[in-house]
């Protein structure tokens, strides 16, 4: 008997680098994007809900454009992000524009979320076998977390430089994962803007935001949020990343978190100069019947 498992979907992001709203950039010929493939592979793995997390400002071009086809095969929410949403005692200061984050993303969901949940973005390609591994670990296990560690040449793109959690792992669970914010097609990141590089090697495991949780997240992100919001509130550019709350939970001892190695190949449109590389792929999965 399938348990009950759910897909939450961070979509609320403006895509800056694209410079549009790349969660509805249709990359099949008959119009899906995307998120219409994780969502085939999610069901196809078992998951039974999904969780659009969305700005409210985006709502009714989102629906149209995408939610209303994905309703018609699987259950389907949707939750605002939206930058006033804080826990009690804050409030957002007048000035800020940038959204909190990942993880303020995900406990945006806690009113309805109450089984085992994956997190995936709305514009990467994670392929099959990442969901079922996921799904599997969820429905199998009872405490801890999970994460698929995608390997690092895997992910990258010709057009430019893109974020990745890099990982670190003992005995198959993460002891640690730095979000590296520009890491080019050669495997480097620079923290300087440019000024130095240091090599990665091409088969290190990073966080696609490809993650397992449990209900339980959702305090434990809470509570690492209003931590955040008292050192960070008005400084316009923080944001509070999922890779900020596993890291404390993992120092902490309070969780492990199991690393699944996908050997998928990633795709994702983070420039508009990758959507032919990603529409080609896309297209040969469907010639070859990986895709109805």
């Amino acid at each position: 008997m399938s348990k009950n498992v759910t897909l939450v979907v961070m979509a609320a992001g403006m895509g800056s680098r694209f410079g549009g709203l790349k969660q509805m950039e249709p990359i099949a010929e008959d119009g899906r994007v995307l998120l219409d493939f994780s969502v085939y592979d999610a069901k196809k793995a078992g998951f039974n809900k999904i969780v659009f997390v969305i700005k409210e400002a985006i709502a009714e071009d989102f629906i149209n454009i995408v939610g209303k086809r994905i309703e018609k095969v699987i259950d389907v929410e949707y939750v605002y992000q939206e930058l006033y949403k804080l826990p009690e005692g804050f409030v957002c200061p007048e000035t800020r524009e940038k959204p909190w984050g990942t993880a303020h993303a995900i406990l945006c969901c806690k009113d309805v979320v109450n089984e085992p949940f994956a997190v995936v973005n709305a514009d990467d390609f994670y392929g099959k076998s990442a969901f079922k591994t996921v799904y599997d670990y969820l429905t199998e296990t009872e405490d801890n977390y999970c994460m698929a560690g995608f390997r690092l040449k895997n992910t990258l793109t010709e057009n430019g430089t893109v974020a990745r959690g890099v990982c670190v792992t003992e005995n198959g669970y993460l002891t640690s994962v730095t979000e590296r914010t520009k890491i080019n097609k050669d495997c480097q990141f620079t923290e300087d803007d440019g000024a130095t590089w240091e090599q990665l090697s091409p088969d290190t495991l990073v966080s696609m935001n490809l993650w397992g949780f449990r209900p339980d997240v959702f305090a434990y992100i809470e509570e690492g949020f209003k931590e955040f919001l008292k050192e960070n509130i008005n400084e316009p550019k923080k944001e509070y990343y999922l890779p900020f709350i596993v890291t404390e939970l993992i120092e902490s001892d309070t969780k492990k978190v199991a690393v699944l190695p996908a050997e998928d190949k990633w795709y994702g449109v983070t420039y508009k100069e990758d959507k032919p590389q990603v529409v080609a792929a896309i297209g040969e999965m469907i010639a070859e019947g990986l895709y109805d």
